[in-house]
């Protein structure tokens, strides 16, 4: 299949720069929301990262053009008909995926294929909603969108290989490196990274080093570039403790509880930079 042009639901953090790296790599996108309100952020946001990258000389000012020429916001869903590829990129939240999932199908042509940029929600129950489950995959992109080169695409139990062919060639077109992993919470990276943020606050809470230094460890003798807490303050604490429950739950194994001072830190409202205060102060 030749994509040349993708749809994005939702032009928020995650759709905005879907949509920028999409329009960069040079396709045409349909970037939908609920609201014009949400659209224009959406636009405003891509504008604003593109300008930066001008200014860095990353791109020139006829790339920048073209690309946010190749990007037309819209609240209504029938615009995505003329995707070749459309990525669901909404709130985690498995409900709404759902309601958006079967609203979409509906109206799109019956090759056109759907992806979701979930990083949680099993790519095989939001296939099985749809009346497309071949041509249904997961694509988990990585905050922030352009910068970051990965791309997670996950096989639903029901993802034909010709899904997952068009998608990865996608995915390099974007000049992304992608890997394919298999269905399961957390799918890869996370399912790695996650218990490893979980177990800095167990190593905090027991007093066996501060802040500062676990993440000075993790960072000088690991590599990381960032340490496990401040990701974790980035990431939001109420996300890191949402995601350990859902492997709590759904593996039942007793090595994903949540550690009690995370539990703690969520209660109180610390979440992270999104609230000024988390394992450090912002």
């Amino acid at each position: 299949m030749n994509i040349t042009t993708v749809g994005i639901i939702g032009a928020g953090t995650m759709g905005n720069g879907i949509a920028q790296a999409c329009a960069v790599a040079g396709l045409h996108v349909v970037m939908v929301d609920i609201s014009d309100a949400a659209v224009a952020r959406g636009l405003s946001t891509v504008a604003g990262s593109l300008e930066r990258l001008l200014k860095k000389d990353k791109i020139s000012a006829a790339d920048r053009d073209a690309a946010l020429a190749r990007i037309h916001g819209s609240t209504s869903y029938d615009e995505l008909k003329a995707a070749q590829l459309v990525i669901e990129a909404a709130t985690e939240n498995f409900e709404l995926k759902v309601k958006i999932l079967r609203q979409v199908d509906a109206l799109l042509a019956p090759e056109v294929i759907i992806a979701s940029n979930t990083s949680s929600i099993s790519i095989t129950q939001l296939a099985a909603v749809t009346g497309r489950p071949d041509r249904f995959i997961g694509m988990h992109f990585f905050n922030p969108v352009p910068m970051m080169a990965l791309v997670e695409i996950i096989r639903g139990l029901q993802t034909s290989d010709a899904t997952h062919e068009a998608v990865q060639a996608m995915a390099l077109a974007l000049g992304k490196t992608p890997i394919t992993v298999k269905n399961a919470p957390g799918f890869a990276v996370n399912r790695i990274l996650v218990p490893m943020i979980n177990e800095a606050f167990f190593v905090l809470a027991e007093g066996l080093a501060t802040p500062e230094d676990i993440d000075a460890g993790m960072k000088l003798g690991c590599n990381h570039p960032i340490g496990p807490l401040a990701l974790a303050d980035m990431i939001g604490l109420d996300v890191c403790l949402a995601v350990m429950e859902v492997y709590l739950r759904e593996f039942g194994d007793s090595k994903y509880r949540p550690c009690p001072l995370l539990k703690e830190m969520v209660a109180a409202g610390r979440l992270g930079r999104k609230t000024g205060r988390g394992v450090y102060s912002y």
